[in-house]
């Protein structure tokens, strides 16, 4: 009932958006031949009242039979439906030019602007939005093809308390795998072939193995197996590895779940830190890895993690990393509480999988949500590495923020 409802209010909002899109779309064809402006008419609405079915019949029937179908149908829908909604914000900046115009001449403003202007505003304004609100469209479907284009980022990393032994120690660090997301097996053992490439000393996984369920690693479990390294292989848990995103029959049934999941990483060699730190030597020299189960600062994220216990007997240690899934924990416990942490590593954000990355400038619509969300952080002598994710969740796809393989040496 509570979906119905969404889905109603959602097609109210999308009509009268399409309302609003549909009178720029018939000022910018009045020059055109009648036929051709119909035909751009027809058109829109065909694609407009198309994606209102799939919401309302289309979307609900497949939703659990076919996910992947889904996802995809989903994300054409609301990259179809933003796009609008973005270039409705230019139509109506347009708008309050004309009224302002309007209160000024006492006179309605007309689509143009006085002769000898050029091309009047009006225009401009209207194509811009269309321009940018179909780049945003054209993007979401673009980013289809990138989902397994795995992107190698390096860091050397520098701690003035890097223990002699462990210095050139290099790290392979995954984040955000989400399983239950994939569709093709062969695509993510080649993303398993770029990280043995690396050679890694160890590698870390910082949490959100599946979407919700365990069973998602049924055709995953072997070709995740196939990671190792000398000093071996560790994990947490990220927010969807609970099953709180999953309707269960009991609550018996969802902490079997958990359980099914902890035995996974187990069988395929995995070793999974619940709020517990595990210690390395080296020629004399020790230092300590410290995983804790999912802790946000975020209301509708958990706090399963108990910091305390994972750091009580490390401070003999001389150099900490952190495996923990969230990046707003950086800021909330570890650096205000924890100043001998000196390396966190996190997840969870995925940069969105949407955005840009330039030299010296990178934006994602998570930035409003997150402080740190992409990349490398730095306060004093404490360090965080937020991990963009090695798969994806929601939209099946990648633009601008590509998936991530981290590799870091210490120096």
């Amino acid at each position: 009932m509570r979906s119905r409802k969404f889905q109603l209010v959602f097609i109210a909002v999308a009509l009268l958006v399409d309302l609003y899109v549909f009178q720029a779309i018939k000022a910018l064809s009045q020059g055109l031949l009648p036929r051709t402006a119909l035909l751009i008419h027809t058109v829109y609405w065909i694609i407009s009242l198309l994606s209102l079915f799939t919401v309302f019949f289309i979307l609900p029937s497949i939703q659990y039979r076919a996910p992947r179908t889904y996802s995809y149908l989903m994300a054409l829908v609301a990259g179809l439906f933003m796009g609008k909604l973005l270039a409705s914000v230019f139509f109506f900046i347009d708008d309050l030019r004309r009224a302002a115009l309007w209160l000024l001449t006492k006179t309605p403003s007309r689509a143009g602007a006085a002769e000898g202007e050029g091309i009047p505003r009006s225009v401009f304004l209207s194509w811009l939005g269309l321009g940018i609100g179909g780049g945003l469209f054209a993007s979401l479907v673009a980013g289809f093809a990138n989902k397994y284009n795995y992107k190698v980022h390096r860091l050397r990393l520098a701690f003035a308390n890097v223990p002699a032994a462990f210095k050139g120690l290099k790290i392979v660090q995954l984040s955000d795998i989400h399983s239950g997301s994939f569709g093709d097996p062969a695509a993510v053992n080649k993303g398993i072939d770029i990280v043995l490439a690396e050679k890694p000393d160890i590698i870390l996984f910082t949490g959100d193995l599946v979407n919700s369920v365990a069973t998602e690693m049924k055709d995953y479990q072997a070709v995740f197996s196939r990671l190792n390294a000398p000093m071996g292989v560790y994990s947490t848990l990220g927010n969807h590895d609970y099953g709180d995103y999953h309707w269960w029959e009991s609550e018996q049934a969802k902490k079997a779940n958990l359980e099914r999941l902890q035995q996974i990483q187990a069988e395929m060699g995995w070793r999974l830190l619940m709020n517990e730190h595990i210690v390395f030597e080296r020629g004399g020299d020790r230092i300590a890895l410290l995983g804790i189960e999912n802790w946000s600062a975020k209301a509708r994220f958990p706090k399963y993690g108990k910091m305390g216990e994972a750091h009580a007997g490390t401070q003999q240690y001389p150099f900490k990393i952190l495996m923990s899934h969230d990046p707003s924990h950086w800021d909330a416990e570890v650096r205000t509480q924890y100043p001998d942490v000196d390396l966190m590593l996190a997840g969870h954000t995925h940069g969105m999988q949407w955005g840009f990355e330039l030299p010296g400038l990178k934006w994602s619509p998570v930035s409003f949500l997150y402080k740190q969300w992409a990349g490398l952080y730095e306060e004093g002598n404490q360090k965080l590495y937020v991990n963009r994710g090695f798969g994806f969740i929601g939209y099946p796809g990648r633009f601008g923020i590509l998936p991530e393989i981290t590799v870091i040496e210490l120096t």
